[in-house]
């Protein structure tokens, strides 16, 4: 990939051949530009302590070379290349590679940025300060999305005077102003990773290590980025809390953020981590996973039996835990559940670091809540605890709990339960089993008789030699006088032959809608089928965006006699899916 050089590289080049220093007058007829221009590069680079400049009569404005700045040369891997494909973040292009080493298991993931010369990135670093006290931008600024585009905006006006001297091509500023922008207010090189959809998780495992990706197709691979400093690593927890306002310093090592996209990031601080500073970034699909990619036969993460069930489940307003390992596909699953909430209910969401993302249609009367840790005065704590308390008062029809970790909030969950909210939340447990034992037993300790508010398990899998994620259980919580609660299986996931098989029949949640709709036994499995014919549809017709699904499922809840018919008729689909916009 070509690289970017300037006249400021040229002149610094020149430099380093006259170890005594140059004049204004000589570098201006070496590089054939005015004198102006030469003294506006000196000063430029004086004041981060790249050159210096004597200004004494006898030595005609000398410019001499303190630092030498080496362009960085990229890692050189041997492999077979598997996979290759393009990344642009602000103008900037990026080739990737995916290396299969014949030496290793381990995939390598080469990263090859538009390069800039060696001394334009060292008079970028000058501008770069100059223009952080042009353009002072706050917290607020950048977690605010309206307000992080203002900022760009009088940013990239800002550099303009600084770039425009260079003499260059529009092209080449916007790249010198797409890297200036990523190392001010974004992550750098790890900025590129971001943007890659194949990724699901960044790994900084401090400086000098080469930062690992998690590929959806590879698995894990090592990258060709290598973050040179502790300091700069630092530097970037502290940018990602600075734009999700939180805090990371040596009295609070350890940060859980997340990003206006979504991203969860977890970082830590030396000694916490004896390597070194770390960062690792869960990234989540910038498209929203719906319940007809989750039927695709081609990611088949659960079976439309299953996808209907507990879509009946969602719209009649029971009770559902995800469980499952970690990256099993957990908070994927339930985010894919609560889109299916009819929108004209009342959602309140509580979480520890921003996971929950509902559709658009649904977020009118959505109330998304955080936590938050204390200052380094330990004041200001806001609890899950705090968060549920309060929820309570705001008349929520539905509560999203995003992950049920200590027994306070355990307890707190199933308390709005038991006062009729319906309640969607995750959970570390291999099997619907061990969801049962782990609240019942120390330390949450939850009675039998407020665990039968639950209705629903349901369990998230992750194979760990294909990294394929599939819903390997499915039981009902079944009512009881005793102690030990029965579980009902109702759908199971067979690994070998990687089928999903119907156990048995549903009893819990057919008394209950029979309880509290006065369905019977054959309307709710009509219900069911319906369900069934409207999964089919989606599938077979390619409608899997949230937009989409979410305008058939609300359709569908306004008026089902009428969407099942415009479904089973044999017009297209995009004039079906006009109608029931309609």
């Amino acid at each position: 990939m070509a690289i970017i050089k300037t006249k400021i590289d040229e002149m610094c080049i020149h430099l380093e051949q006259h170890s005594n220093g140059l004049t204004f007058s000589e570098l201006a007829s070496y590089l054939k530009i005015d004198e102006d221009a030469i003294q506006n590069f000196a000063e430029m680079l004086e004041s981060i302590g790249a050159v210096s400049i004597d200004y004494s009569p006898l030595s005609g404005n000398k410019v001499s070379l303190k630092q030498k700045k080496w362009m960085k040369i990229q890692q050189k891997t041997s492999g077979k290349v598997i996979d290759e494909y393009i990344l642009n973040v602000k103008g900037i292009t990026a080739d990737v590679e995916i290396k299969k080493p014949e030496d290793s298991i381990v995939h390598h993931y080469i990263l090859t940025i538009t390069d800039i010369g060696p001394y334009t990135q060292t008079y970028l670093e000058a501008v770069r300060d100059k223009i952080s006290r042009i353009v002072v931008v706050s917290p607020e600024d950048l977690m605010n999305s309206a307000k992080t585009e203002s900022v760009y905006s009088k940013f990239q006006e800002a550099s303009k005077p600084f770039f425009e001297t260079l003499n260059i091509s529009k092209e080449k500023i916007d790249i010198l102003t797409g890297s200036l922008l990523i190392k001010m207010y974004g992550l750098g090189e790890l900025e590129f990773l971001l943007v890659d959809n194949d990724l699901e998780e960044v790994c900084v495992n401090g400086a000098g290590n080469p930062v690992g990706v998690y590929h959806k197709r590879f698995g894990w691979c090592k990258t060709n980025i290598i973050i040179a400093t502790e300091e700069e690593v630092f530097e970037y927890s502290a940018q990602v809390a600075r734009r999700s306002g939180r805090d990371i310093t040596l009295l609070s090592p350890i940060m859980d953020a997340h990003l206006e996209t979504g991203d969860r990031v977890a970082a830590t601080l030396f000694p916490i981590t004896s390597s070194g500073n770390t960062i690792t970034i869960r990234k989540f699909a910038r498209k929203p996973w719906t319940i007809t990619d989750f039927i695709d036969p081609s990611i088949n993460t659960l079976d439309v039996e299953t996808a209907a069930f507990l879509w009946a489940a969602v719209q009649y307003e029971l009770n559902i835990l995800v469980a499952g390992g970690s990256a099993s596909g957990k908070t994927s699953m339930l985010n894919t559940l609560v889109s299916l909430i009819p929108a004209n209910q009342r959602i309140v969401s509580i979480e520890d670091t921003r996971e929950i993302n509902l559709p658009h249609y649904s977020t009118w009367n959505w109330i998304p809540m955080t936590t938050r840790a204390s200052n380094v005065e330990n004041k200001g704590e806001v609890t899950m605890i705090d968060l549920m308390q309060s929820s309570l008062r705001l008349r929520p029809e539905r509560m999203i709990v995003g992950e049920v970790r200590r027994p306070l909030e355990a307890h707190a969950m199933f308390e709005a339960m038991q006062t009729g909210h319906s309640v969607y939340s995750t959970m570390h447990a291999q099997s619907a089993e061990q969801v049962l034992r782990r609240l019942s037993s120390e330390p949450f300790n939850i009675p039998s008789v407020e665990l039968q508010s639950l209705h629903i398990i349901t369990v998230q899998y992750r194979d760990r030699k294909t990294g394929r994620r599939r819903t390997s259980e499915t039981s009902e919580v079944l009512s009881t006088k005793s102690e030990t609660l029965p579980l009902n299986k109702v759908y199971l996931w067979h690994p070998r032959s990687d089928k999903f098989e119907k156990l048995s029949e549903s009893i819990r949640v057919f008394e209950e809608l029979n309880l509290y709709t006065g369905m019977t036994p054959k309307e709710i499995s009509a219900d069911l089928k319906d369900k069934i014919v409207v999964l089919d549809w989606m599938l077979k017709k390619g409608v899997k965006d949230v937009d989409s699904v979410g305008a058939v499922v609300n359709a569908y809840y306004t008026s089902p006699e009428k969407a099942i018919k415009l479904i089973k008729s044999k017009a297209p689909a995009q004039k079906v899916l006009s109608l029931l916009k309609e």
